[in-house]
């Protein structure tokens, strides 16, 4: 299916967030694990493009079919017109096979690179092991980009409930600071639901003298088995009234979902009024929950969106 292309600009992220106006509207994609998925993928993002996101994002995956599907889907959003973000992680890869996707990228048009560390495969609680001929960390990973693409606007991750490794937000907020030496310009967090989680991360950062925008990471609750997978393999703390309210309806899917919608809608409207700089989607490869819990957020603060 072809898709309609939006209104872009040359502008980079870190120019969109420099500019007084209205919050910025992007939406995150997984990798297509088969050709199948390859089609649904295209057919979600095609249904997004009416939203004018400022950009879209496609996760990594850094073995071969999966990184060769990935680079498939993020030509494809590019040449649809849309603002494309690809991800690069530090795991499973050598110095040269980081370098060499980081020109891969360039070629395919795509000069917005989120960086990050990434998880072993055992997931986030595995301790760390760097490739003797890869790298240590995001914040090498940062410097690598900028090195063979100067040109590249970075973003990096960030983390309100705390790293799972790490378990010190100091450190954590010391760690953003340094990445944004380093040269990214934005971050995005990873998924949470505790709105104070988000501003005492932008608190921590401000106080080491450092200004790189930090997006809200956005993922409703729509089913049940979410709660147990949020917690395990990321360490997301989901608020236990939530948690009460998701229970007592836990067998009927329709009613975990609208309140599952309507905590991420609240949370939302919150951090935008506490003064988010935009709200990154977390979509799980469908768009439909996404596309509504923005609407809602839309319509609950239109002066926001109308500037």
């Amino acid at each position: 299916m072809a898709m309609q292309p939006s209104k872009t600009s040359t502008a980079t992220i870190a120019d969109l967030l420099a500019r007084p106006g209205r919050p910025l509207r992007s939406f995150e994609f997984m990798p297509p694990r088969s050709e199948e998925d390859v089609y649904r993928l295209w057919q979600a993002t095609d249904s997004l493009v009416p939203l004018e996101p400022d950009f879209i994002s496609v996760t990594y995956g850094a073995n071969g079919s999966n990184r060769d599907r990935t680079l498939r889907c993020t030509r494809h959003m590019v040449a649809s017109g849309l603002r494309t973000v690809g991800h690069l992680t530090c795991v499973s890869q050598s110095v040269a096979e980081l370098e060499q996707a980081v020109c891969d990228y360039r070629d395919a048009g795509v000069d917005h690179i989120l960086a990050i560390r990434g998880d072993m495969p055992g997931g986030a609680t595995e301790p760390w092991l760097a490739r003797p001929d890869g790298l240590a960390n995001a914040t090498e990973l940062v410097r690598l980009v900028k090195r063979v693409n100067p040109q590249a606007c970075v973003g990096v991750g960030a983390f309100p409930d705390g790293h799972p490794a790490s378990g010190d937000l100091d450190l954590d907020a010391r760690i953003l600071a340094d990445k944004a030496r380093a040269g990214a310009s934005f971050a995005i967090t990873q998924l949470f639901f505790i709105p104070e989680h988000y501003t005492r991360l932008v608190a921590r950062v401000r106080a080491l003298g450092c200004d790189i925008p930090i997006i809200p990471g956005i993922m409703p609750i729509t089913s049940y088995g979410q709660i147990r997978r949020f917690g395990d393999l990321s360490g997301t703390d989901v608020p236990a009234d939530l948690v009460a309210r998701l229970t007592r309806v836990a067998d009927d899917r329709a009613a975990v979902r609208e309140i599952g919608l309507e905590a991420a809608a609240q949370l939302c409207c919150r951090l935008l009024d506490e003064g988010a700089p935009g709200l990154h989607y977390y979509t799980l490869n469908r768009s439909r929950a996404t596309t509504e819990l923005h609407s809602m957020v839309r319509d609950r603060r239109p002066q926001l969106w109308d500037r």
